[in-house]
C-alpha cells in the first residue's frame, strides 16, 4: 500500500503511515466511518422505499391529468370528488375523455388466520384506456361480478400462492362478505400503508364496499386531445371547476407533489431524512476525534516541518490524506454491510429496498466531503501555533 501510495501521490504518503503506524486506531476508524455509512444507506435505503411505494400507484394509470379533493395531499387521503365534477371537465375544450376513480382498502383475513391489507381501485371496464397497458390487457375480463386482479407479490403470501392464476383457475377468497375470484395477477408490491394491490371494476368495488357511492369517487382521471398541451388545458378546468372543492394536476405533478409531501411533512419521511443527517454527522465526530488525536500526537513532528518553512497548506494536504484514506477504507465494508442487510429488510418487509449505484456514488462523495471537513478542522490548532511553543 505505500508503494502504491508513493507513486499515487508523487511522494511519501505520511498520512498513511501515521494511520497504519497503529493499526488498532486505524481499524477502529475504519470500523467508525463504516458505521456511520451502514447509518445513511439504512435510512436512504427506508427513505427510498418510501418514494418509490408512494409514486408506484400513479404508474398503474395512463392518464394525463387527475382531479381530487382540494384537501387531498396524497393519493390515498382527502374527500371524496362530486362525479358532477367529470361531466363539468368534459365540457373544457381539449379534454378528450374522463372517468371516475375508485379508492379503499379492503382488509382480507387469509385461510392462516392472517391479514393481509389490499388497495383497491375501482375503474370502469369500458376505460381502459386510463389504465397501464399490462393492466388493461387482462381488465375485460372483470365485467364478470366479482372478479378481481390480485397483487401476486402481496407481502405475507407464499410465493408461489398466486403464481398459477388464470380465468380457468381462478383464486377464490372472502373480504367483506363476499366471495372474489381472482382470475388475473399484476405485480405491485407492498408499501407503507398496504400489502398489496387489487383491480376490479367499478361495479364490483361498489358492491364490495357498501358504504361507498358511485356519485362520489376519490379522483376523476382525464386524458386530453392530441397535440393539445396538458398545462393549458389544466388552466382551463382551474377556471371551470371550484378550487375550494377540487385540485387539478397533471399525474406528473401530483406523483411528485405527493412525494415531496411524504418525505417533508409526514412523520416517517422527516424521521428518515433526520436520521440521514444524524449518521452524516456521526461520522464526522468520528474522522475528526480520530484526526484530531492524530495531529497531537505528531505535534512535534508539525513543528519541525513547520519550522523548516513547510506552509499550512503542507499539513492540510497530510490530514486531508489521512482523510481520504480512511473515507475509502470505511466506505468499502460499510457498502457491502448495507447491501446484505438492504437484502434482508426485502426480504423480511417486501419493501422495495435496493442498492443503486446513484445512492453508492452519493454516499461515496458525502462520506468524502465529511472526512475532509473534519480534517481540515483538526488541523486548526496548527494554524497559528508557533513552532517554539509546540516542542
Amino acid at each position: 500500500m505505500t508503494a502504491f501510495l508513493t507513486v499515487l501521490f508523487g511522494r511519501l504518503p505520511i498520512g498513511w503511515l501515521q494511520l497504519s503506524h497503529n493499526r488498532t486506531r486505524l481499524f477502529a476508524a475504519i470500523a467508525g466511518v463504516a458505521f456511520a455509512n451502514l447509518l445513511v444507506f439504512v435510512q436512504l435505503g427506508i427513505l427510498g422505499a418510501l418514494n418509490n411505494t408512494t409514486t408506484a400507484p400513479y404508474a398503474l394509470f395512463d392518464a394525463d391529468i387527475i382531479v381530487s379533493s382540494a384537501d387531498a395531499n396524497t393519493l390515498t387521503d382527502g374527500s371524496n370528488v362530486a362525479r358532477q365534477r367529470l361531466f363539468q371537465a368534459m365540457s373544457v375544450p381539449g379534454v378528450a375523455e374522463g372517468a371516475p376513480l375508485y379508492m379503499a382498502n379492503l382488509e382480507w383475513q387469509r385461510s392462516d388466520g392472517n391479514f393481509s391489507t389490499l388497495q383497491s381501485f375501482g375503474v370502469g371496464v369500458d376505460q381502459t384506456e386510463f389504465l397501464a397497458p399490462d393492466i388493461a390487457a387482462e381488465f375485460n375480463v372483470l365485467a364478470l361480478e366479482d372478479t378481481v386482479l390480485i397483487d401476486r407479490t402481496t407481502r405475507g403470501l407464499p410465493g408461489d400462492m398466486l403464481g398459477s392464476i388464470s380465468s380457468r383457475t381462478p383464486f377464490i377468497f372472502e373480504a367483506n362478505g363476499r366471495t372474489l375470484s381472482a382470475i388475473g395477477t399484476l405485480a405491485v408490491g407492498a408499501g407503507f400503508s398496504s400489502d398489496g394491490t387489487l383491480f376490479t371494476s367499478d361495479q364490483t368495488f361498489l358492491r364490495l364496499f357498501t358504504n361507498r357511492s358511485s356519485g362520489a369517487p376519490n379522483h376523476i382521471l382525464l386524458n386530453v386531445q392530441d397535440g393539445i398541451d396538458l398545462t393549458v388545458v389544466v388552466d382551463r378546468l382551474r377556471e371551470v371547476l371550484p378550487l375550494d372543492s377540487v385540485q387539478v394536476n397533471t399525474m406528473a405533478d401530483a406523483a411528485a407533489a405527493d412525494r415531496s409531501y411524504q418525505t417533508t411533512e409526514r412523520p416517517t419521511g422527516i424521521i428518515f431524512g433526520f436520521g440521514v443527517l444524524i449518521g452524516v454527522l456521526v461520522g464526522i465526530v468520528i474522522v475528526y476525534q480520530i484526526l484530531s488525536v492524530d495531529v497531537s500526537d505528531h505535534l512535534k513532528e508539525y513543528a519541525t516541518f513547520k519550522a523548516m518553512g513547510y506552509g499550512h497548506s503542507f499539513f492540510l494536504g497530510i490530514v486531508f490524506e489521512e482523510a481520504i484514506i480512511l473515507a475509502l477504507f470505511g466506505f468499502i465494508p460499510g457498502l457491502l454491510t448495507s447491501i446484505a442487510l438492504y437484502a434482508g429488510l426485502a426480504t423480511a418487509t417486501g419493501l422495495p429496498i435496493a442498492m443503486g449505484p446513484d445512492r453508492a456514488a452519493v454516499v461515496l462523495l458525502g462520506t468524502l466531503l465529511a472526512c475532509i471537513i473534519s480534517g481540515a478542522v483538526a488541523t486548526r490548532r496548527l494554524a497559528g501555533a508557533d513552532p517554539a511553543d509546540l516542542f
